[in-house]
């Protein structure tokens, strides 16, 4: 075997001998505070004097240095039921979109919603969340199914429809569940009865008062 072979062969060997990163993909930590001749001593790139200069400083994200702030500066359209109700914060809205191209993995005649969603793993995390499902109109499908989510695109619905199946809108009012429906239309008039039982008997205690005290 000639040298060559050998320098080929021992090039091809991995071990930890000869392990090392690629090239660039290491840096050396900078070492600030050690004199000015490194470009970052004294101050340590951190400047003269100010909140930014101070051990725990540093100013809050969005802080302009006191000027109105960009996202105060916007405008805004009050209500949580517009995308563009509030640009930043917790009144941002959210919608899981799912492609009816995704849809075709479920068998003809199934009924897909949130659970059967959920299931085949294309709405992850939405128990808690509870973030409305809008179908989407990329891809094609060719089973008929029926689909129940909170909004569909209009190509969507097409989709859908042309494949011999049904796009339901769920409502809030499909939500509720028709034992529970059933028990607050029960209780209402329980309720209605009560003012009109408490008034008889406040009515017929003056009468019984009265009574007495002419019999006194």
């Amino acid at each position: 075997m000639s040298e060559e072979e050998k320098g080929a062969e021992q090039a091809q060997y991995i071990g930890l001998h000869n392990l090392k990163p690629e090239p660039g993909s290491k840096h050396a930590r900078r070492r600030v505070g050690r004199g000015h001749g490194s470009g970052h001593g004294k101050t340590s790139g951190r400047g003269h004097k100010g909140f930014n200069s101070r051990a725990g400083g540093g100013v809050r994200p969005g802080y302009e240095g006191g000027q109105m702030p960009l996202y105060m500066r916007v405008s805004k359209l009050r209500g949580p039921n517009k995308k563009m109700s509030m640009p930043m914060g917790p009144f941002r809205t959210h919608t899981i979109p799912v492609n009816v191209g995704s849809l075709a993995m479920f068998p003809a005649g199934s009924v897909v919603d949130s659970d059967a969603l959920e299931q085949a793993g294309l709405v992850k995390n939405n128990a808690n969340r509870g973030w409305p499902i809008k179908i989407l109109g990329d891809g094609e499908i060719d089973v008929a199914l029926t689909v129940r989510a909170d909004a569909f695109s209009a190509s969507a619905r097409e989709k859908i429809e042309d494949a011999g199946g049904t796009a339901e809108l769920i409502t809030p009012a499909d939500s509720v569940e028709p034992a529970q429906a059933s028990d607050r239309a029960g209780d209402e008039p329980a309720a209605a009865d009560a003012p009109s039982t408490d008034a008889d008997d406040t009515a017929d205690a003056p009468i019984s008062d009265n009574g007495g005290d002419e019999a006194g």
